[in-house]
């Protein structure tokens, strides 16, 4: 037990924690600045596009892009939830964090982990219904459906988010706590506790145990039925084509299964909370940075889409640029006619004080500009100009 205890109804609440993250050497931090800043603007920039491809190109507008644009969103929000702070903490030289905001950061980490366990276990269906019955496909997933099953991902997200918020703020932490970690993860933070932790520790596997196992598990199940399916396809690249599908969703299943479960392992068996921080870079940052890659180095429709969606700027570009060409043989002709009538409507519409100061404008200024204004906006006449000049000297 440590020495001074803060309950959570009085002190705990304005109390500070201090994210030891990942090195406490000077000399290391920018390096990790850098790499991590980098990485996490890989992560916004690649699922950015990703949303923007599926909304935008109409061959996308299919359950199983819906469901990946929806796992991109999902992938954003996990590494805001603590990126950012660490890059903060990084570049301030501080490493602490309130109460509040350790407490918020460890409801949205377990919220959008949960909601990416649960897109991965609804895309495994789509993949499922697509093999299994691929005739009935786009009847079982209807928008409907689609839309129903990922708001109801993200409403057993929620309770699963705020299981943890009640477990975590029901604990009494010491005065000073240092979390060997770069941002609040619930496990840690039940190490660190000074009350009993003994019912909170039971209730906590048994929530990951189901808001965790029952997806990966429904995985397995589809996977077995869809294996079980492929293989009886008689021909070789029959068998190939309808496993290319499942491909990319396989990747990136095991790698943030694989991370999470090397994770949680390597915490119930090593007691060094630094090796544990290092390894959770793996599922809170480097998974939601490679799935945009995975699925779109993978798959030609997506790709196809991203390349429509780049070259349509450069399409609407080129077609200002025609237009402004258009346009442009006009303005030395336009600008002429302004002049004229303007200085002339001038003249009429003035006092007759003004009369011949006015007209001074329409009578000597626009014709003495009218050269000017014609050759300094026009190639060829300036070109003209040019060898007349050239032709006048060596006469010369």
């Amino acid at each position: 037990m440590c020495p001074i205890c803060i309950e959570p109804q009085n002190r705990t609440a304005d109390s500070e924690f201090l994210l030891l993250g990942l090195s406490g050497d000077p000399e290391v931090q920018p390096l990790l600045f850098g790499l991590f800043l980098s990485m996490y603007l890989v992560t916004m920039l690649g699922n950015l596009l990703m949303i923007l491809a599926v909304v935008s190109d109409s061959h996308l507008h299919t359950p199983m892009y819906f469901f990946l644009s929806n796992l991109s969103l999902a992938d954003i929000s996990f590494s805001t939830t603590t990126v950012p702070k660490m890059l903060l903490n990084l570049q301030t030289h501080s490493k602490s964090i309130t109460y509040a905001g350790c407490l918020t950061q460890a409801t949205c980490y377990s919220l959008f982990g949960c909601l990416d366990s649960l897109l991965l276990a609804v895309m495994a269906y789509d993949r499922l219904v697509a093999i299994c019955q691929p005739l009935h496909y786009l009847v079982i997933m209807s928008p409907r459906l689609c839309a129903l099953l990922v708001l109801l991902s993200f409403s057993i997200s929620l309770l699963d988010s705020q299981l943890h918020y009640f477990l975590v703020s029901q604990l009494s932490f010491c005065a000073d706590v240092e979390i060997p970690h770069f941002f609040c993860e619930p496990s840690q933070l039940f190490k660190l506790a000074c009350s009993d932790t003994f019912t909170n520790d039971i209730l906590i596997y048994f929530i990951g145990a189901i808001f965790g196992g029952v997806p990966l598990s429904w995985i397995l199940f589809s996977y077995y039925r869809i294996v079980s399916s492929i293989l009886r396809v008689p021909s070789a690249g029959g068998k190939y084509k309808a496993f290319s599908t499942c491909g990319s969703h396989l990747s990136v299943v095991c790698l943030f299964y694989g991370t999470g479960l090397g994770v949680y392992l390597s915490s119930a068996v090593s007691s060094s909370l630094k090796k544990d921080a290092v390894a959770s870079v793996m599922y809170t940052v480097v998974t939601p940075m490679l799935n945009p890659f995975i699925y779109s180095l993978r798959n030609r429709d997506i790709k196809s889409a991203l390349w429509r969606m780049i070259r349509r700027p450069v399409l609407i570009l080129g077609a200002l640029a025609a237009k402004f060409k258009a346009f442009s043989t006009c303005g030395s002709h336009l600008s002429m006619v302004s002049l004229f009538y303007v200085t002339g409507l001038g003249v009429y519409l003035s006092s007759s004080l003004h009369n011949s100061v006015a007209s001074v404008m329409y009578t000597v200024v626009t014709p003495m500009l009218n050269p000017f204004i014609y050759s300094l906006r026009n190639k060829d006449v300036k070109g003209a100009l040019r060898r007349f000049l050239n032709l006048a000297a060596s006469c010369l």
